[in-house]
């Protein structure tokens, strides 16, 4: 358990902060990157649900919010043998999201066309929430160039960033809202 009695440590003024594992980098280092990226998609998610708090799936996506601080978690703590019992996401986490993914998205009608991100405030804040998860998906990716990284997050951002598009549809009235690409419409 975490257990933070100061909330300032002035630690961090000189432009560098810590890592889980205590090694000190600069805060535009692709790992800090990475996992900030993901704490702003939390972020994101929590603003949807304070916007929403009794829509559907709202208990998934505290589920989610909570898995997103074990992805920051794995992703502050650099893969090493002296970090083995660190927290790590896990593939039953990526199960859990495929199944989520597969029941939501069963009853749903085809598209014949891409989605436009809007419908209703919920629906937007999902479109949101999935290119946030993107951008840290990216992040996350370009921080596997050039250190080692639990293969799992990268897999996780990927299924929530699907799971995330199949929810904006559910919350558009199970896709009747959807507002759908018109291509060359206005040409």
């Amino acid at each position: 358990m975490v257990y933070l009695s100061r909330i300032y440590t002035r630690s961090g003024d000189s432009g560098e902060t810590g890592l889980g594992d205590g090694r000190r980098v600069p805060k535009d280092h692709p790992r800090v990157e990475a996992y900030g990226t993901v704490d702003e998609l939390n972020a994101v998610l929590g603003w949807l649900l304070a916007q929403a708090p009794e829509m559907a799936e709202a208990a998934l996506l505290r589920s989610i919010q909570n898995d997103l601080f074990d992805v920051g978690a794995d992703l502050c703590v650099p893969e090493a043998p002296s970090a083995a019992n660190r927290l790590r996401v896990r593939p039953e986490q990526v199960a859990r999201l495929e199944a989520a993914i597969d029941r939501l998205n069963a009853p749903l009608p085809a598209l014949a066309s891409f989605v436009l991100p809007g419908g209703n405030v919920a629906a937007a804040a999902c479109h949101l929430a999935r290119t946030v998860c993107r951008r840290a998906e990216r992040a996350v990716v370009t921080l596997m160039r050039q250190e080692p990284v639990n293969s799992q997050v990268l897999i996780y951002l990927n299924r929530l960033s699907d799971l995330l598009f199949v929810l904006a549809r559910v919350l558009n009235d199970h896709g009747v809202r959807d507002v759908l690409w018109v291509p060359g419409q206005n040409q």
